[in-house]
């Protein structure tokens, strides 16, 4: 049964930051390189839709990790498991705190009603996504090497 757990947990956590990866270098660069408009109802679109899957995606595997590291808590690895655990609570304040604020205005944006500074604070929400995929991929890597 702990293997299942492990293997659908690295699973799951693979997906998201595979997902989340190509928000970063292939969707958003894809959408930068449309005209303004579309770019920003790109954007806006992916924020909503991302925005109400997102959430569930990070909770569900920092549950699934945080139960792999009690479950297996007398195997090898666990302490890599843990640091994954650690590294996913770290992405989900990230989100809270980071992003979230700016995907909850930019998700209602269009051509006509974006900010003056609507540009700033689509770099600063790719910043901090770039440093949570960072994170993530890192938990990713450390839950791999613990299933290994």
């Amino acid at each position: 049964m702990l293997n299942a757990l492990e293997v659908f947990t690295t699973v799951v956590v693979g997906v998201m930051v595979g997902v989340e990866f190509s928000v970063a270098f292939v969707v958003n660069p894809i959408l930068a390189g449309l005209p303004e408009e579309a770019g920003v109802l790109g954007r806006a679109h992916g924020g909503r839709m991302l925005g109400a899957l997102m959430p569930v995606w990070y909770i569900t595997s920092l549950v699934l990790s945080a139960v792999w590291a009690v479950a297996g808590r007398h195997e090898p690895g666990a302490g890599l498991v843990v640091v994954a655990a650690a590294l996913l609570i770290v992405s989900v304040l990230m989100s809270v705190l980071l992003l979230v604020p700016i995907n909850n205005r930019s998700k209602t944006w269009t051509a006509e009603n974006r900010p003056a500074d609507w540009k700033e604070q689509q770099n600063r929400w790719d910043r901090f996504h770039y440093l949570r995929v960072a994170v993530i991929v890192a938990a990713f890597a450390l839950l791999a090497a613990a299933l290994a």
